[in-house]
């Protein structure tokens, strides 16, 4: 398939200097590290040349993607199906029976599989995937792997895929080193072959630095600066929950991302603003699966303006338009800091990064001193409400509905307009849509009752 026809599918006009240089290395017969910033592109960068490599008369998995975390492979999986090329390709994780998975491998023999550790393990032990045919292996949020702890999960699929020819890794972060256990056929990084991001990678005399790997370094620390404005919030109070809320007043309908340090307090923090009646949700690691696909996606489409969550919302998830990013807690480190403000300012996008400081705390080494105090004015807004809601719907992929069929229905039967009708998601065994959220109730009375595509379901706005 051409490379413009992808494109048009994907409807991007062109790709990024990072990505144009990603395809091109990738050519070449070498295991290939990219460090690139969270939310320049990773994702499209290693996806292009992987489907441009595969072969249409290769039966079985060619290619697996290990990932840190659940919402990274979902999204991942959606952007290669979006590419609309013959090639299939499907996600793997715990949280779900791997029987459900290994019928789905059966049913559609995908060419790539995306997965977390722990689950490639288990069906790879199973046998449920030939490994021998497995050619190609990239690890994505590689320091985050590691991070998570997923370090001998790792090493076991790994060891479990003896026909690997090419490996890719891909970070936000340049680790100190890079374990053994990945297999690259040099994983000391002081001979790694560190090319100039503005170079071609074809430049012969930077190529034979490194006869076995390339590395592609689009690390620029100083490319957020200008676009990124940080500012201190100081809170009278050791407990920042009130000041937390102010803020919040002031930022209104704009989206925005609230960092907590622990999970206990990214539950607190949510009990706390829902019981002043502050439309908010949560996320962290030990959330519900479907609790979190909830969360996440009213947080995508605007039903939902603010989510509170732990570290996990900073690396891995493709959440566009995020317009502010609030430090409840000081980051542990620089690198989470910079994780953290990296969910903002992305692209060519301006963000806001606001620290909370109570009297006892001092900003960190790593953060610049001259940060302006953000002033509350004498009378605060009332929290605002988002302009869209979330729309239920007890049928999805499974049922054979699609997007076309909800999108007929809600005009056809609950008398929707386009302007009233946002983002919708098709999943396995239910959709959600966005709506006006003023209309919400009259579309609810409207379609209770009614069947869409000839069947009867749940029509109910998502808590």
């Amino acid at each position: 398939m051409e490379l413009q026809d992808i494109l048009n599918n994907l409807q991007i006009a062109q790709l990024t200097p990072m990505q144009e240089a990603t395809r091109e290395a990738y050519r070449e017969n070498k295991d290939l590290v990219l460090l690139s910033p969270t939310g320049s592109g990773k994702t499209l960068a290693f996806l292009l040349p992987l489907v441009q490599a595969l072969k249409a008369d290769v039966q079985g998995v060619q290619a697996v993607v290990l990932v840190p975390s659940r919402e990274l492979a979902l999204q991942i999986e959606t952007v290669f199906k979006s590419m609309g090329t013959p090639f299939k390709a499907m996600s793997c994780y715990g949280g779900r029976p791997a029987m459900e998975e290994h019928r789905t491998m059966k049913g559609i023999n995908p060419s790539v599989i995306i997965g977390t550790p722990g689950r490639m393990n288990d069906h790879l032990r199973k046998e449920n995937i030939n490994a021998n045919t497995v050619t190609t292996l990239v690890i994505d949020e590689f320091d985050k792997c590691l991070e998570f702890g997923f370090h001998d999960e790792m090493a076991e699929v790994i060891g479990q895929l003896p026909s690997l020819k090419k490996r890719v890794l891909l970070s936000a972060t340049d680790a100190e080193e890079i374990p053994q256990f990945t297999g690259l056929r040099d994983a000391d990084n002081s001979q790694v072959s560190a090319l100039n991001p503005q170079v071609s990678v074809l430049n012969p005399q930077l190529s034979t630095l490194n006869p076995q790997l390339i590395k592609l370094d689009f690390l620029d620390p100083e490319a957020l600066a200008p676009r990124l404005r940080l500012h201190q919030v100081v809170s009278p109070e050791k407990d920042k929950l009130e000041t937390l809320y102010n803020l919040l007043c002031m930022l209104g309908h704009h989206s925005t991302l609230v960092f907590c340090n622990y999970r206990e307090s990214v539950e607190r923090v949510t009990g706390y603003l829902q019981a002043k009646k502050f439309p908010c949700d949560m996320f962290h690691g030990g959330m519900e699966q479907p609790d979190r696909e909830r969360a996440l996606y009213k947080f995508r489409n605007g039903s939902c303006a603010v989510l509170i969550s732990t570290d996990l919302a900073a690396r891995g998830l493709d959440i566009p338009g995020i317009e502010n990013v609030v430090h409840y807690h000081l980051p542990v480190n620089e690198e989470a800091y910079t994780h953290r403000n990296g969910r903002t300012a992305r692209w060519e996008a301006d963000g806001n990064s606001y620290l909370i400081l109570h009297a006892e705390e001092r900003i960190p080494e790593y953060i610049p001193g001259d940060i302006e105090t953000f002033e509350f004015p004498e009378v605060l807004p009332k929290p605002a409400k988002p302009r869209w809601a979330t729309l239920y719907i007890g049928k999805g992929k499974k049922d054979k509905l699609n997007k076309i069929d909800i999108v007929g229905f809600l005009y056809k039967k609950g008398g929707m307009t386009r302007e009233d009708v946002g983002q919708v998601d098709v999943k396995e065994h239910y959709a959600f849509v966005a709506v006006r959220r003023s209309k919400m109730k009259q579309l609810l009375t409207l379609i209770r009752g009614e069947k869409i595509k000839g069947m009867k379901t749940i029509f109910e706005e998502a808590k």
